[in-house]
């Protein structure tokens, strides 16, 4: 069973989450992407929450911006910093004392991901990242190469001031594209399309604000994008063992960006999905279960 619960954070804000499991078991953390929510995890909370399966304690956020969770205004409120201080404060109510057993992360919650294992080692036994870049390649390939530039056009889309109101027209046909634009989607039945609807009426603002939070965009004439950034090294390596699943056909990151993610992540065990797309949490769950529950297992 899912349970469901408003969240007050120290520093004001308030996420509402999604869980399985029993408190006080090890805890697992799973961060969602855009134009997604919390919910895109729920058959993953039911199967770790399962003692036959680790018997976790399974919790899954919704990010600042995003269903019921607190939307701040600003837009600089979505940098980097102040996702890693929520998720942070939602460690320390949810596993007090102790690391979480794994942080579990995908598309734009891996961003938030790799920063929180980046500057808080000490809190993680275990990172997991399902198709979101690394923030160090990511930005040598936004820089240099013409092909994640086009794949990352969308984003210059996304910061635009009308986005929200493109986004909506005939029925959000837009954003369901992105599910469907590498292809078929058999899993994006009416159900699935009625959930996504429903975050998208509440939070659209919240998920765009991400996109206009962020330097690392490809480059435009009027906006250097990450071509204006300098990231230093030691904001882009990760000493936490970590699984780094890597679906093949993401139309959008191509797979470029894990060349030589060992030199930023040493403890890596990389595995490449062929013929599954960047929702591949949709399309093979079994897969994703079966793959994280053996790195919990090492």
């Amino acid at each position: 069973m899912i349970e469901t619960w408003q969240q007050p954070l120290p520093h004001g804000i308030t996420l509402s989450c999604r869980a399985a499991g029993a408190r006080g078991r090890p805890v697992l953390m799973f961060l969602h992407g855009f134009p997604e929510a919390a919910f895109i995890w729920d058959e993953l909370l039911a199967h770790f929450a399962d003692p036959a399966h680790g018997g976790f304690r399974c919790v899954a956020p919704n990010l600042r911006g995003f269903e019921q969770s607190t939307q701040p205004a600003d837009v600089k409120a979505y940098r980097a910093k102040h996702l890693v201080q929520d998720i942070e404060a939602l460690m320390a109510i949810e596993s007090p004392g102790q690391p979480l057993a794994c942080l579990v992360a995908h598309d734009w919650g891996g961003a938030v991901a790799w920063n929180v294992a980046n500057q808080l080692p000490q809190r993680l036994q275990r990172l997991a990242i399902i198709n979101s870049p690394h923030p160090g390649t990511f930005w040598r390939e936004l820089r240099s190469n013409p092909r994640q530039q086009e794949a990352s056009a969308y984003m210059n889309f996304l910061i635009r001031p009308d986005a929200e109101a493109l986004l909506r027209a005939d029925d959000y046909q837009r954003l369901f594209r992105f599910f469907t634009n590498g292809g078929g989607a058999g899993w994006l039945t009416e159900d699935i399309k009625a959930k996504y609807r429903a975050v998208w009426d509440a939070s659209l603002t919240g998920g765009c604000n991400y996109y206009r939070a962020s330097p690392l965009r490809p480059p435009r004439p009027e906006d250097p994008g990450a071509a204006g950034v300098t990231l230093p090294r030691e904001m882009l390596t990760v000493e936490v063992p970590t699984l780094v699943l890597w679906a093949m056909e993401d139309i959008a990151l191509p797979p470029e960006l894990i060349d030589g993610l060992s030199d930023y992540v040493p403890l890596m065990t990389l595995e490449r999905i062929p013929g599954a797309s960047h929702w591949i949490v949709h399309e093979q769950p079994d897969l994703v279960k079966d793959r994280l529950g053996r790195f919990l297992a090492q």
